[in-house]
């Protein structure tokens, strides 16, 4: 991360000067500065103090379960596939159940609730870790499956595609028809990163235990596909949000039923673990900063219409169609940036229209994975690890094994 964060630096200040002194464009540090104040605002007005509440709300409903049992019974069933992937955890520790509600929260899509729970996972993980200043292959893991960004119902997508206009001053035609392409293609980039870190955990993935659990997987998602198939974009939206919100509020009233029923006492319990909603924000607002800060200038010196532009020329070179160049905006900023990828996304479908290849592979990129390096500096800062391993390797290799099924899907479907 040491690396990557200085050349963002670097590597803008280079470009800004190519700007002054060839392209004649005295306004680039200006906007380079600016960029950095507005980033910082964003890391702690729009960020940090909204994540504040979350966090102290989620941590203490995470109290509270762990007071009823429910993370115990959770960690049960779950138990088998886990304990394959994540083999140094200990049996029946409550880290089970807390990556397995992580997990859930980023398949419906409620990146709110994920966010609080995968911290408190990582916290967990971090007391399990023998060396505290280096991942260990379970935290690795954990964050290689956040990374892949597999979720079920990309619903955001499918909303902005119903109402950002094109050229011609229309939206999508039929915003839905990503959905499945999406699916796929972020299917395709979890299955990646399970097989890279296990193979470089050493991992038996062909254990008849995760094979079951990953075709059992497999199967609900293709049933889950057809079901919302028969559905239009009305009713999809109407059933993903009723089923996603119905389950994460039964799992809030389980928690409180169990806990009730043990005896314990549910709202002294609940701020017991809500006290320490502020104290994590605070240990990760710096990391936020410099991280979004050097994403800023990146985008603010012209290095990324460089970037585009090069590698326009470069595959034009091989007598590569070209088309999906357009939307790459979008892929290469996905790893830095879901706020930036998603303003990619739009300016993408703004620029050539919703229902152009473009717009779609714009669609199914930011859909495809997650934001690799913010996740690594948010999960990894809390905790204070820095030496990182090959887990920036792992979110990178699952994020390009996501764009390539993205092209060749895209490909397939709208060329």
């Amino acid at each position: 991360m040491n690396y990557i964060w200085i050349s963002f630096f670097l590597i803008s200040f280079v470009v800004a000067l190519f700007q002054v002194f060839v392209m004649g464009d005295v306004a680039v540090f200006e906007r380079i500065i600016t960029s950095t104040f507005s980033m910082s605002k964003m890391a702690v007005m729009d960020i940090a103090l909204p994540l504040t509440g979350v966090m102290t709300l989620w941590l203490g409903f995470m109290n509270i379960g762990e007071k009823a049992g429910a993370i115990n019974f959770l960690s049960r069933i779950v138990k088998p596939f886990f304990s394959r992937l994540f083999p140094e955890i200990p049996e029946n520790h409550p880290v089970h159940g807390q990556l397995l509600m992580n997990f859930s929260a980023n398949m419906l899509g409620l990146d709110n609730a994920a966010t609080p729970m995968g911290l408190k996972a990582m916290q967990s993980l971090q007391d399990l870790n023998p060396k505290k200043d280096t991942a260990s292959n379970a935290q690795i893991m954990f964050l290689a499956l956040n990374t892949s960004g597999l979720t079920i119902i990309p619903v955001s997508v499918m909303a902005l595609r119903a109402t950002t206009k094109g050229p011609d001053g229309f939206a999508a035609l039929n915003p839905t028809d990503v959905f499945m392409p999406i699916l796929i293609a972020t299917a395709v980039s979890t299955l990646t990163a399970i097989i890279y870190v296990g193979i470089r955990q050493k991992l038996n993935l062909l254990n008849k235990v995760v094979l079951s659990w990953l075709g059992g997987i497999i199967l609900a998602l293709v049933g889950i596909v057809y079901g919302f198939s028969l559905l239009d974009k009305e009713q999809m939206e109407i059933v993903s949000s009723v089923v996603g919100n119905s389950i994460l509020f039964g799992i809030i009233v389980a928690f409180i039923a169990g806990a009730f029923y043990k005896k314990v006492n549910v709202y002294d319990a609940f701020i017991d673990g809500a006290k320490d909603g502020f104290s994590v924000t605070l240990k990760i607002i710096p990391f936020m900063i410099g991280m979004l800060v050097g994403i800023g200038v990146f985008r603010a010196s012209g290095a990324m219409d460089l970037l585009m532009d090069g590698l326009r020329w470069f595959f034009a070179c091989f007598n590569f169609d070209t088309q999906f160049v357009d939307a790459l905006p979008t892929a290469l900023m996905k790893p830095l940036s879901g706020s930036g990828a998603k303003a990619m996304m739009v300016d993408t479908m703004a620029t050539f229209g919703p229902d152009s290849f473009a717009g779609r592979l714009s669609c199914m990129f930011q859909g495809a994975a997650d934001t690799t390096f913010y996740i690594i500096a948010l999960y990894f800062g809390l905790v204070g690890i820095k030496k990182t391993r090959y887990a920036v390797w792992a979110g990178l290799i699952a994020d390009f094994a996501g764009v390539l099924a993205a092209i060749g899907i895209a490909y397939l479907l709208f060329a």
